[in-house]
């Protein structure tokens, strides 16, 4: 693992001490986070194959009716039974925060309806399986709405887990790795170092210790 290019003293060393115990710390609390967006990204995910199993089904036999329908009625008879909408609606869009993710939240506002059935022509013309088909496409609306949402939340969770995923990678093998072989490095440095000194002060004692005896010899000479 590369190190960085840093002078080798103590207060260098304390430094990058410092900035691996931050990355320590911002390490497992991006673990903690991108454990938390997996489960809230499984739960999401779960919902959303419920939901479209049961929307599937439904649509299936929306379009088993219309099919039905189509065979028995003209083109364009169905055309005119079908140009002109009963209800208006407006989708509104709110938001919500899932660990720090911004998610939407659909809601079908209908700002009009003439009564309880979805359908806006006469009935002496048109087959039942219109009626049933148009019947149980209006009763999925709420969940085709909530499907779309939930898709929508959990590719913005798998984003947000990918980004994550990345910065602990980042952190986890290369950052802390560089830090960890940093202050190992400057350590063996010092060390180094101080076993130099250590030896020069030997050698300038030894050589204190020589003169001493040189003197105290010269001087015995002279008495």
């Amino acid at each position: 693992m590369a190190e960085l290019r840093v002078n080798p003293t103590r207060m260098e060393m304390k430094r990058i001490q410092t900035r691996y115990q931050t990355a320590r710390k911002g390490h497992k609390l991006l673990k903690d986070k991108r454990d938390e967006l997996m489960k809230r990204f499984l739960d999401v995910v779960r919902e959303d194959k419920l939901l479209r199993e049961r929307v599937e089904a439904a649509l299936a036999d929306v379009y088993r009716s219309f099919t039905v329908a189509s065979a028995v009625s003209s083109p364009k008879m169905l055309e005119e039974a079908l140009i002109c909408p009963k209800k208006e609606g407006q989708l509104a869009v709110d938001y919500q925060n899932i660990m720090s993710v911004t998610v939407p939240v659909f809601q079908l506002r209908v700002l009009s309806e003439g009564g309880s059935d979805s359908y806006n022509y006469g009935l002496a013309f048109t087959s039942g399986e219109l009626d049933s088909s148009l019947r149980e496409l209006n009763g999925i609306m709420e969940d085709l709405m909530r499907m779309a949402e939930l898709e929508k939340t959990a590719q913005l969770l798998a984003e947000e887990i990918e980004r994550t995923r990345r910065r602990v990678n980042a952190l986890e093998y290369i950052l802390m790795p560089q830090y960890l072989a940093t202050i190992k490095s400057i350590k063996m440095k010092l060390d180094e170092n101080e076993r130099g000194n250590t030896t020069r002060l030997m050698k300038v004692k030894d050589m204190m210790v020589k003169a001493q005896i040189t003197q105290k010899r010269g001087d015995e000479e002279d008495e």
